[in-house]
């Protein structure tokens, strides 16, 4: 027979035997040769570490990229060891459309110029959010990658390895044992015709198996040391995860501050143009508004005018600016909402808010549409919709 047929039959019986001793375990019909507590205690603690870092990688990618074909896209870049080429951020693009529409709505326009301004920052933001995302990337998301193709791969490697060097000590172990019985079996019923005592047979068959025995558990403990050291290794893991942890919330809290940072200079420049959002349809009425609303006062609510109508001989008193205070739960309309985050009043219009709670809300008319009045006990003030879910 040639070598590399000789090679192949062996492998397959070893493969052979193995199997059959591995479901003769899992059957409860052979032995089975037990880890130390320690070494299980090890690999309770590997497979904990390898199935939370995946949960977490996984859906940190979904995080920094929402997109599941940009996310297949990078990953066959990644495969391919190519460079995955510059995307343009979502803020970026809206950016650039912002622009681009108040190049034709004119940019001397209020609408045009605005739309340049909040054009622009948009352009920032989407620049912010391309840096958190590269910053991310390298320093949260490329740990956890390396940690799962890398040296999990390599525990899984030797951990199989210590699989079948259990099972092969454990054939040996079966096969010491039924020597050693073949062999009192002989020594109780001696055949003395035989030129050949049977018990000299046997003997030498118990020896070889015990030597096999040996050799079999010689490299059993090796394995298991060589794997023991690896799994111990999880804790430099833990360390260095860690790390990359603090590194990925820094990067989300300097990112969250550009943002902020970017929206009050937004509202600042906002601040400057001049309101000429309101503009009376009806000819036959005119309307004098006060002068700005004081911050007890309602956003969004339109202030009482001084309106005169072309019906002679009838003219309204002019009214203050509509205060909190002055608003009335209406009879109906009027819901409970659950509150979804903590909110800081800003001034004494509006009402704080802690999360979970229960409050009443309505409407009164006029109002922006952003902002509800909020009442909860004798506490009355405006609160962003944002932060609620109305209940039916």
């Amino acid at each position: 027979m040639p070598d590399g047929m000789r090679e192949l039959k062996t492998s397959c019986d070893a493969g052979w035997t193995t199997s059959v001793a591995f479901t003769e375990e899992k059957l409860g019909s052979a032995e089975k040769t037990e880890l130390d507590a320690h070494l299980e205690n090890l690999i309770a603690r590997a497979d904990c570490t390898k199935n939370w870092t995946e949960k977490i990688f996984r859906q940190t990618e979904v995080l920094l990229q929402p997109n599941p074909s940009a996310r297949i896209e990078e990953f066959f870049y990644e495969k391919l060891d190519k460079k995955i080429p510059s995307r343009t951020t979502n803020g970026e693009l809206l950016g650039q459309y912002m622009l681009d529409a108040a190049k034709d709505f004119g940019p001397g326009t209020p609408y045009g110029s605005t739309l340049i301004t909040v054009g622009e920052y948009q352009s920032r933001l989407g620049g912010a959010e391309r840096e958190f995302l590269q910053t991310s990337a390298i320093n949260f998301l490329t740990p956890l990658r390396n940690f799962l193709e890398g040296d999990w791969r390599t525990i899984s490697k030797e951990r199989r390895l210590l699989e079948n060097r259990r099972l092969d000590l454990d054939i040996c172990k079966a096969r010491v044992k039924k020597a050693k019985q073949a062999e009192a079996k002989a020594a109780a019923e001696p055949d003395f015709q035989e030129t050949r005592p049977r018990n000299y047979v046997l003997s030498a068959s118990a020896s070889a198996a015990e030597q096999e025995l040996r050799v079999a558990q010689t490299e059993f403990d090796r394995q298991a040391e060589v794997t023991r050291l690896l799994l111990e290794g999880i804790s430099s893991t833990h360390v260095n995860h860690l790390r990359c942890l603090h590194e990925f919330v820094e990067a989300q809290a300097t990112y969250y501050a550009q943002c902020h940072q970017y929206m009050q200079e937004l509202q600042k420049e906002l601040s400057r143009y001049p309101n000429s959002f309101a503009s009376n349809a009806n000819p036959s009425t005119s309307a004098t508004c006060p002068s700005p609303v004081s911050s007890a006062t309602l956003p969004g609510v339109s202030p009482p005018c001084l309106a005169s109508t072309s019906t002679p001989g009838i003219a309204r008193e002019p009214s203050g600016p509509l205060k909190i205070q002055d608003v009335q739960q209406p009879s109906t309309g009027h819901r409970k909402a659950k509150v979804l985050y903590d909110y800081d009043a800003h001034d004494t219009s509006e009402l704080s808010l802690l999360a979970d709670e229960l409050i009443t809300v309505y409407t009164v008319p006029g109002m922006d549409p952003d902002w509800l009045v909020g009442e909860r006990g004798n506490q009355k003030g405006k609160v962003p919709v944002t932060y609620l879910e109305l209940l039916s």
